[in-house]
């Protein structure tokens, strides 16, 4: 198998032993060509030159940003995506099913390409870029922007207490949480209509899920769309507001802390099977994809991409129906 392995040298778990080692097992029964990312959006034209050399895999050892890239570059190809976690939450990695420690990933990626474990998937996309987990519009992506701003050393070592840090600081001081600035129309499976705005639910925060969990907190995933996996398509999930009282119960049913669902909260609404959505606002709002911030925009377009990619699968991953 001819395989391409991506690596982010700036990623938080991504050392010099770790990389070595994992390029020994890699190169073991395989051809290994190896290629390190410089800049932003660097994984994408590295994976679009892969797909036309004729690389079989792709694997990146990187954060979920990284694989972001990567998989915008393969998509329509014949050529498989491979995550390996080597950021500091590994939300698409964990959701396969994949071992925090990068190595001992390693070694479960090469049973899955062994057994030729490889699954076609669906992807979103928001405004033409494709997502592998999520796209966000409003508030998380203003906490997002926070993060990148702060960033660097601090970001590579200070991991999760970096980004509750920054949630609280934007809910306090850089997001008007209290005004909804956007509508979200949605269309869903077996509906005829294009979702016009005038149909639209306000909110001050949205996300757009291609599987579940939203993210995780240290071990515990944030569930928000529990029944959504990679054979379906979106789920959306609207916040009419972010009041304390109002978002508390809904981040303590999705950690599992209550025996209540996050979409019963009368502040949510919750669509399954959604194949299309817009996004209107009344004024520039933040918008991310895979935890990548991506700058503001009044208006967003989300589709259902079925079939957009093919991902090496984990044995036994619990990500499909």
């Amino acid at each position: 198998v001819k395989i391409l392995l991506v690596v982010n040298p700036s990623a938080s778990s991504v050392t010099a032993r770790t990389r070595i080692v994992i390029q020994k097992a890699l190169s073991a029964d395989h051809r290994l060509e190896v290629a390190a990312t410089t800049r932003r959006g660097h994984a994408t034209r590295l994976a679009q030159s892969a797909a036309k050399d004729g690389m079989d895999v792709v694997v990146v050892l990187g954060g979920d940003g990284t694989l972001n890239e990567a998989a915008n570059g393969l998509v329509g190809t014949d050529t498989a995506l491979a995550a390996l976690p080597g950021g500091s939450t590994n939300v698409f990695a964990r959701t396969l099913g994949l071992p925090d420690d990068p190595v001992e990933a390693t070694g479960a990626l090469l049973d899955a390409v062994e057994a030729a474990s490889i699954r076609r998937i669906g992807l979103g996309s928001i405004n033409q870029r494709y997502f592998l987990f999520h796209a966000g519009v409003g508030f998380d992506a203003a906490v997002v922007e926070q993060v990148e701003r702060r960033g660097g050393l601090l970001k590579r070592f200070a991991g999760h207490p970096l980004f509750i840090v920054a949630a609280v600081d934007t809910w306090l001081r850089h997001y008007d949480h209290r005004n909804p600035a956007f509508r979200v129309a949605t269309r869903v499976l077996g509906d005829e209509e294009a979702p016009h705005p005038s149909t639209g639910v306000p909110g001050v925060f949205a996300v757009f899920l291609n599987t579940d969990p939203y993210t995780y907190l240290g071990t515990r995933g944030l569930s928000l769309a529990p029944g959504t996996t990679l054979d379906d398509p979106l789920a959306a999930i609207t916040f009419r507001s972010l009041s304390p009282a109002r978002l508390l119960p809904v981040v303590a049913a999705s950690l599992g802390l209550t025996r209540s669902s996050p979409a019963a909260n009368p502040t949510v609404n919750f669509r399954s099977d959604v194949t299309e959505a817009t996004v209107v606002a009344s004024r520039a709002v933040p918008w991310q994809v895979d935890g990548d911030y991506l700058g503001t925009a009044t208006e967003l377009v989300v589709h259902h991409q079925p079939d957009a990619l093919d991902l090496v699968v984990p044995l036994a991953s619990a990500a499909f129906d």
